[in-house]
């Protein structure tokens, strides 16, 4: 079946595609693997993301993005190009429509970056709207109502911050804060804590399956597999929740920073209106354990994750593209 128009979340960690009356149809880590001898693309998405960490010399497995923004443009080309042919399923009769959702706080010249590495990649136009606009259609956030919605939407890279009404944001941050951010804390804290080195793979499944944004009385805890810095042998040992929570620590506290600094933004009216229905949470890190209680507590404001809350960027963005007339205001086409 061939569809002419593609909505694409282009995270950090993950690109997810979404097509309109399929849903999302790709969910595939945002990795690239090339050859160093010829500069050939030789895996993307999770064939690459299984060859992190475990690559011979003349082979590099990289994230083309960095902190939700292009930091590699001939490698997100080549991802996006990848990503794009695999939704059309190889039938290119004609050249599709895309919309690319990224973050609320990039310059002018990283969204020309994106619109052109989207066109280069087969795209015949393409659009660029922001995260919290897309985050909070997916999330089913009356957007274009005369009331005040705040979203937090935390990325792989980012963490975006917006209070959105009639359609438009109102008062918004975008901090560099997410969860590869979240990876890099605990690994460089089990090796000052342990003097245990482990890779980035391990670190994100440490913050899985026993993170927790909050200390608590029930403690979870898993084995982990490493190096032992002192003797550089392999080493087994006992990370627990606390352990993460201590790590990410000041991380998270630069994300309630910026959610304070929105509210305090907020014209008054708006602000009740957030009070009553409280703030919503989206983006795979926000499923991190207790990150609801975290900012409720913060803030003093009801907090709630939404459903499927990994998928509401892409979700968002196929929305917007179907109804590109109602959400025009948001769009930026260069």
């Amino acid at each position: 079946m061939f569809e002419k128009k593609i909505g694409i979340d282009l995270g950090t960690t993950n690109v997810l595609v979404y097509i309109p009356k399929r849903g999302i149809i790709i969910n595939e880590p945002s990795v690239v693997a090339i050859s160093k001898i010829d500069k050939k693309v030789l895996a993307v998405g999770k064939e690459a993301k299984d060859m992190l960490g475990r690559t011979p010399d003349t082979i590099v497995a990289q994230r083309p993005l960095k902190d939700g923004v292009i930091a590699d443009y001939r490698t997100t080309e080549a991802m996006l190009r990848y990503f794009v042919n695999k939704a059309m399923g190889g039938f290119r009769l004609l050249r599709p429509e895309v919309m690319v959702a990224v973050p609320g706080g990039i310059t002018s010249t990283e969204r020309r970056a994106v619109i052109d590495a989207s066109i280069s990649a087969g795209a015949k136009a393409a659009y660029i709207i922001r995260q919290p606009i897309v985050a909070a259609i997916g999330a089913n956030i009356p957007i274009g109502s005369p009331s005040g919605h705040m979203i937090v939407e935390v990325g792989g890279g980012t963490s975006e911050i917006a209070v959105i009404s009639l359609g438009g944001i109102v008062a918004s941050d975008s901090v560099r804060i997410g969860g590869v951010k979240f990876d890099q804390a605990i690994m460089d804290h089990i090796r000052r804590k342990y003097n245990l080195a482990i890779g980035e793979r391990t670190a994100e499944d440490i913050k899985i399956r026993v993170g927790s944004a909050v200390y608590t009385d029930e403690k979870l805890a898993m084995e982990v597999k490493g190096r032992d810095m002192i003797t550089g042998l392999p080493k087994l040992m006992e990370v627990s929740s606390d352990d993460v929570t201590e790590a990410i620590q000041p991380l998270l506290e630069g994300i309630l920073g910026a959610i304070k600094e929105v509210l305090y933004k907020t014209p008054p009216e708006l602000s009740a209106d957030v009070m009553d229905k409280g703030i919503v949470l989206s983006g795979g890190s926000s499923q991190l354990r207790h990150f609801d209680r975290l900012v409720a507590e913060a803030t003093g404001v009801p907090t709630y994750l939404a459903d499927e809350a990994q998928l509401c960027v892409a979700k968002g963005t196929g929305l917007a593209l179907e109804n590109l007339e109602a959400y025009k205001r948001s769009i930026f086409t260069t």
